[in-house]
């Protein structure tokens, strides 16, 4: 900002006898042009995360193909990518305005008022274009709809899953959105957190991903384990890998500049998945004697998801504690889903960003420290975690909007599939799923051999 030099032109107005009106004057109208320029290092920062975010898209349709049968490779790379064309003109169009535009008097959506991005020109607060700013959270929009199609891999119609995401997004994902993070937002005006989309993007997609497993029907032919379908681990490694460093983009990008906030994103990140991966890791070794390379991938990202909601509140302790619970939930629960209930969530999208969002919310109830983000513990606040400060209202926010997440993904997501089932079945023909979805309804395969 150049406040400085505009303060020293107001001291030689005084000093040349103007009145102090005048001086307060030229001081408002220099900090004014310095909010309205742009940022170069905050605007560059905000471009690379950008691009960190939509690394994770195709990274996620490389993780979730290298765990399927190779006849289904492509058409699973199909399902998770194609929402980079479908949901970007689905947030230019109406998603942006929807999550971020003028607030209809309800804290619940926007106004339309930014409708195919109408009006969306100049800089916010840190200097950074508001286009650039749409882009970032389009980003957010592509991964959330690429994370439900992990639960319906080898059997679900390609023209179905389309309707449903971009239904999805509008009517889930884009109120959640708003809701949380407009400034004008229900649950953020309440006080609750989500620095990165906990809720937002993980537990709505993981419950979409839950609630489509259970509309759509198991697979005929169900495989035992991940890793018994998996085609090829190493494919899943690099693409886990690559999720991975997209997702520091993810949360650390999330504190809007390059701040102390974004540097601790960045670490407790790193720090969260180290330990979720290691602690899944001694699960398997202790109970099954066998250390999967999968199951420390799975880790990976319990942590990975556990700390997005918390990476702008908590710290480095925490942020430890965090991950290493993250893997013990979400193992759990995906041995009580997957072999207990027998639920063919594919591969495991509640079980990880479901279960790991809950827990994330949870966690920055606890932990969400004033040291970290002034924000916590700013006036007409909550005020912190319950272990920093003793005080359960932010914990008890921190449940309320877990549970109007969950409640919405669900009861959206049965009544998109529901309606949807109305006019066409929603997975393919037995025989096209017997054969393989990649030959039958693309037409080429993913290993010429």
């Amino acid at each position: 900002m150049n406040d400085i030099g505009s303060t020293n032109e107001a001291t030689s107005l005084v000093v040349e006898g103007l009145n102090a009106e005048s001086a307060i004057s030229v001081v408002a109208e220099g900090v004014s042009s310095a909010i309205n320029s742009l940022d170069p290092a905050n605007t560059s920062f905000i471009m690379l995360c950008a691009l960190l975010v939509l690394l994770m898209t195709p990274a996620l349709a490389m993780f979730y193909s290298g765990m399927v049968r190779s006849k289904n490779t492509l058409n699973t790379i199909m399902n998770c990518f194609i929402v980079f064309g479908v949901i970007s003109l689905q947030w230019v169009v109406l998603g942006f305005t929807l999550a971020f535009g003028e607030d209809t008097g309800s804290g619940i959506v926007g106004s339309f008022a930014n409708f195919v991005l109408e009006g969306v020109t100049g800089y916010n607060d840190s200097g950074v274009p508001n286009i650039l700013f749409v882009i970032f959270q389009m980003m957010f929009a592509l991964i959330a709809s690429a994370i439900i199609t992990g639960s319906l891999v080898g059997r679900i119609k390609l023209g179905v899953l389309v309707v449903f995401l971009l239904f999805w997004s509008t009517l889930v994902y884009d109120v959640l959105a708003h809701m949380i993070w407009s400034d004008d937002g229900f649950l953020l005006k309440r006080g609750s957190f989500d620095f990165a989309g906990g809720g937002v993007v993980h537990i709505s997609s993981g419950v979409a991903g839950l609630v489509g497993a259970l509309m759509v029907g198991a697979r005929r032919q169900k495989d035992e384990s991940i890793a018994s379908g998996a085609n090829s681990i190493p494919y899943a490694f690099l693409g886990a890998i690559l999720l991975f460093i997209g997702w520091l983009g993810f949360n650390a990008g999330s504190a809007g500049a390059v701040d102390d906030i974004a540097v601790n994103a960045f670490a407790v990140t790193i720090l969260s998945a180290s330990t979720g991966f290691l602690v899944w890791i001694l699960a398997e070794w202790i109970i099954h004697k066998k250390p999967t390379v999968l199951g420390g991938l799975s880790g990976l990202v319990a942590g990975l998801v556990a700390i997005t909601p918390a990476c702008g509140y908590v710290a480095i302790w925490p942020s430890i504690f965090i991950g290493a619970l993250a893997s013990v939930f979400c193992y759990a629960g995906l041995s009580f889903i997957k072999y207990k209930l027998g639920l063919d969530d594919t591969l495991d999208a509640f079980s990880l960003h479901g279960i790991g969002g809950v827990w994330g919310g949870i966690a920055t109830g606890l932990f969400a420290s004033g040291a970290i983000n002034p924000d916590v513990s700013a006036e007409g606040g909550l005020g912190e975690g319950l272990f920093i400060s003793g005080s359960a209202s932010l914990l008890i926010e921190q449940i309320l909007a877990i549970v109007i997440c969950i409640s919405l993904s669900a009861v959206i997501s049965y009544a998109i599939f529901k309606i949807i089932s109305l006019f066409t079945s929603l997975r393919v023909e037995e025989e096209v799923e017997s054969q393989g979805l990649d030959r039958k309804i693309h037409g080429e395969s993913a290993y010429n051999v």
